[in-house]
């Protein structure tokens, strides 16, 4: 039997810089999910994890 791929987690604190005394997040938040959940970044597109909301990309 084949075994599963494991999963690449992030931490949450990856998602943010500072800058100052200012915390920006590095990726853009779900529109429909609100705060602290952020889009994957999947090439063409950007897609929420949580509710299936998708961007896509402009070439």
């Amino acid at each position: 039997m084949a075994s599963k791929a494991k999963k690449k987690s992030t931490k949450k604190s990856d998602l943010y810089k500072m800058e100052g005394d200012k915390i920006i997040a590095l990726r853009k938040t779900c529109p429909r999910c609100g705060l602290g959940v952020f889009l994957a970044d999947h090439g063409e597109r950007m897609t929420c994890g949580k509710c299936g909301y998708t961007e896509w990309k402009q070439k």
